[in-house]
């Protein structure tokens, strides 16, 4: 019988190690924080190019709060600190339930936590690079005649936020797909045969996720499609664990 190698912590001393962790997290996301902020108007100035590229001539972005012009900003560099963060987050994450771990596990997690990084990464720039020129041209497109574009950029952070998160959650599909077959919940094989259903929720997630038009809902289904293809190839490489992975256990 397998045998894991663990420390006789008490709950208070796991209270303890967990504190310890946050607080190197939020010291993190406050040094590169403080390291940005300088920069806030041009980081904002950068993340809205995709929509002031595809503005009418003449037209420009408004603030209809007082406080938008610093806020924004601000608000926008919080966010960005905390996405610069995240393999650190990730790293402390990974050394507070690391030691709880038996030895196949940690030989899975680990670079499953690089993975997603990467992953959530990818779907923020899928975002930004192919999404907003497309749905923000489209929208300005079809302007009734006589309507001046003019966005407020609270309104405009807030949009592109959900979008990002949207799609960098969207695109860890194949993570936990991997999870999912090598936990024993489900198996490549059965996967595959929920395809239909599967085509039906990415879309309806899509509507759920994103704002209320159907190329940024079929921009956003259809690389969950592919990607859920791809978490199945890559799941097929793995088991759940059984008795037969119990030996690798004992350290």
């Amino acid at each position: 019988m397998s045998i894991k190698a663990t420390t006789d912590y008490t709950l208070f001393d796991h209270l303890l190690e967990l504190r310890t962790r946050l607080l190197h997290v939020v010291v993190a996301v406050l040094a590169i924080f403080c390291g940005l902020i300088a920069f806030a108007q041009d980081i904002y100035q950068y993340v809205a190019l995709p929509l002031l590229d595809t503005m009418p001539e003449g037209t420009q972005m408004i603030a209809t709060d007082v406080a938008s012009p610093l806020f924004a900003p601000v608000k926008l560099t919080i966010v960005i600190s905390i996405f610069i963060t995240m393999p650190y987050i990730l790293y402390q994450v990974w050394s507070f339930v690391a030691p709880g771990l038996y030895r196949n596990e940690k030989r899975l997690i680990a670079p499953l936590m690089v993975g997603s990084t990467l992953l959530f990464y990818s779907g923020i720039a899928f975002a930004y690079y192919v999404v907003f020129p497309i749905i923000f041209g489209f929208f300005n497109s079809v302007a009734p005649e006589g309507v001046t574009i003019a966005t407020d950029i609270s309104s405009y952070l807030d949009f592109i936020l959900k979008l990002f998160f949207a799609f960098g959650a969207a695109f860890e599909i194949p993570i936990a797909i991997i999870l999912m077959c090598w936990t024993g919940i489900t198996t490549p094989a059965s996967l595959r045969e929920k395809r239909p259903y599967v085509a039906v929720g990415a879309f309806v997630l899509g509507m759920l996720l994103t704002p209320p038009d159907i190329i940024s809902q079929t921009l956003l289904a259809v690389p969950m499609l592919l990607l859920f293809e791809v978490g199945i190839i890559i799941a097929s490489f793995y088991s759940h664990k059984g008795e037969n992975n119990l030996s690798e256990d004992i350290e």
